[in-house]
């Protein structure tokens, strides 16, 4: 999945709740999804513009929420999902491919688990394992073999790869087993929020 695409689906799972202005959609993607606090209006303004070129979206501008800007008065763009919007987010989130998983898409997919069926969340936590453990041993190995040349500051680099690799594995297994468990109707109280 491109960065746009992550970028769409993003968009799509927040006006999912309801419509909002470009600054809302901007600010909430920056405190809520952290790889998109850098985020210009240079970038999310285009990619607002192809969606509702493409039909996903529909921008409602109101006169009553004009602002006063330099002398004149702009309206402001509510973004609010079409019926093709919901349909591709609805597909997006029953799909748990491999893109799902990926470095740049997983935290997005994350962010959407709580409309997410449970099986599609648990093949996604699965995939992202599975990644993260032939990660784990790449990195292991190129940890041996930056030690084999004494380079002391490269080992350290690698030893904090390998350790932040570690963890996410560790959380993944935790939310695997929640997961599970609660598909099995066990310690339910212990499983993240949604829609089983």
């Amino acid at each position: 999945m491109a960065k746009t695409d992550v970028l769409s689906l993003a968009i799509l799972g927040m006006l999912a709740e309801q419509p909002l202005h470009g600054y809302q959609i901007r600010k909430r993607l920056g405190s809520e999804l952290g790889p998109f606090r850098a985020l210009s209006y240079g970038s999310l303004y285009p990619c607002l513009k192809r969606m509702v070129a493409s039909g996903l979206i529909a921008a409602d501008e109101t006169d009553a929420s004009a602002v006063r800007t330099a002398g004149s008065r702009r309206s402001k763009i509510a973004y609010g999902l079409t019926a093709e919007g919901e349909s591709r987010l609805a597909e997006e989130l029953a799909n748990a491919g491999a893109s799902s998983w990926d470095d740049d898409t997983f935290d997005v997919r994350f962010s959407l688990f709580t409309k997410t069926d449970s099986a599609t969340r648990l093949r996604i936590l699965e995939g992202r394992r599975s990644r993260l453990s032939e990660r784990l041993e790449e990195v292991a190995e190129g940890l041996q073999r930056v030690r084999e040349r004494h380079d002391a500051y490269t080992t350290e680099l690698h030893r904090h790869g390998l350790e932040r690799v570690e963890r996410e594995v560790e959380w993944l297994d935790r939310l695997i087993e929640n997961e599970r468990s609660a598909t099995r109707g066990d310690n339910p109280s212990t499983a993240p929020a949604g829609n089983n």
